[in-house]
């Protein structure tokens, strides 16, 4: 896909198919959020890819809303510093979704859907993942080929309009 195609193709995809992600591919998917860009070039994340189906059921339960996660191919559990401080927890998270959105792009760019949860128990994402004391984790992205139709550009996205949402030059 053209990129433009991959940025308007991403939809969140909440139902699965059965089909497993070549290692290349996700590694590809990996690599975008490796190398996406941070805050003076500060890079806080971890990423933590899950595969093992039963770790995927255990990861689904998280967060009341993360169901879907049970069924994909595979998750990524973003892990970042569990700052006190405000202004480096702001920028750790903004950081953090930076790297995601690359990833999902590049996700769409080989026709795997993707999705987000956010993870409401902390203690129970770090006893499944393994993740040290002093992390963080801030949400899980799962990935997988849709269930429903495949992924492909659209333009009758349901989005407010392009005049209601930018101003130019201010307010």
């Amino acid at each position: 896909m053209e990129t433009w195609d991959a940025i308007t193709a991403r939809r969140n995809v909440r139902e699965f198919s059965d089909r497993a992600i070549a290692d290349a591919d996700l590694d590809r998917v990996l690599e975008a959020g490796r190398i996406a860009p941070s805050s003076q070039n500060n890079q806080p994340w971890d990423f933590v890819v899950i595969t093992d189906r039963e770790m995927l059921r255990e990861l689904a339960t998280v967060w009341r809303g993360g169901g879907h996660i049970a069924n994909a191919a595979a998750a990524v559990a973003m892990v970042i510093p569990d700052e006190e401080e405000p202004r480096a927890r702001e920028r750790n998270r903004f950081d953090i979704g930076q790297a995601t959105m690359q990833m999902m792009i590049a996700a769409a760019d080989l026709g795997i859907g993707s999705g987000h949860s956010a993870v409401g128990d902390q203690d129970l994402a770090r006893s499944v993942l393994g993740v040290p004391k002093g992390k963080l984790v801030a949400f899980v992205m799962d990935l997988g080929y849709p269930a429903d139709r495949p992924l492909k550009p659209g333009t009758r996205l349901k989005r407010r309009s392009f005049d209601e949402v930018i101003h130019r030059n201010g307010w």
